[in-house]
């Protein structure tokens, strides 16, 4: 059972970020990276999102205000995803990597960092900052979730267009 079915803003009241603190009172039921996160998601059969993100970025506080604490959005994610938040600054070698992940697979690699992740850690999706509505180009984080999910339904695309994270499973 979720944190939020069991009354609990999330999985993220205790974590020391203030990132991730800030984030704790979200309607998405988010995580802190770790087994716990790729456990549900492999017990779910749901990919991840993840959220990277830092207390002086403003695109992440307009991402953070425009979709995750809307609660249409926010029911969307805990439907479909398993939602993890990162801190940048807390978490150097995992952002290199997600960064790094991202630029070989042609995703733009800035903050906040927007990432979809198989249960076994791939890679496969993912995207800067997402507007809460289609603007200047940009896709809205709903079309972009969206496409995320018919990826990840298409086991080749997730298989053969990915990059492999160093996770603790």
């Amino acid at each position: 059972m979720g944190a939020l079915a069991q009354g609990n803003p999330n999985h993220l009241e205790s974590e020391k970020s203030p990132y991730l603190k800030r984030a704790s009172s979200q309607p998405v039921d988010w995580y802190p990276w770790g087994k716990e996160a790729f456990k549900r998601a492999r017990d779910l059969h749901r990919p991840i999102l993840l959220d990277v993100g830092a207390v002086w970025c403003p695109w992440c506080s307009l991402m953070d205000r425009d979709t995750y604490t809307i609660a249409a959005s926010a029911s969307y994610i805990n439907q479909h995803f398993v939602a993890v938040k990162v801190d940048f600054d807390a978490s150097p070698k995992l952002v290199a990597q997600l960064q790094r992940g991202q630029a070989v697979l042609n995703f733009p690699a800035g903050l906040p960092l927007t990432s979809f992740i198989t249960p076994d850690g791939k890679l496969y999706f993912g995207a800067g900052y997402l507007p809460s509505e289609p603007k200047g180009g940009k896709p809205s984080f709903r079309e972009a979730a969206d496409e995320a999910l018919v990826r990840y339904a298409n086991k080749s695309q997730t298989e053969d267009d990915s990059f492999q994270l160093e996770v603790e499973k």
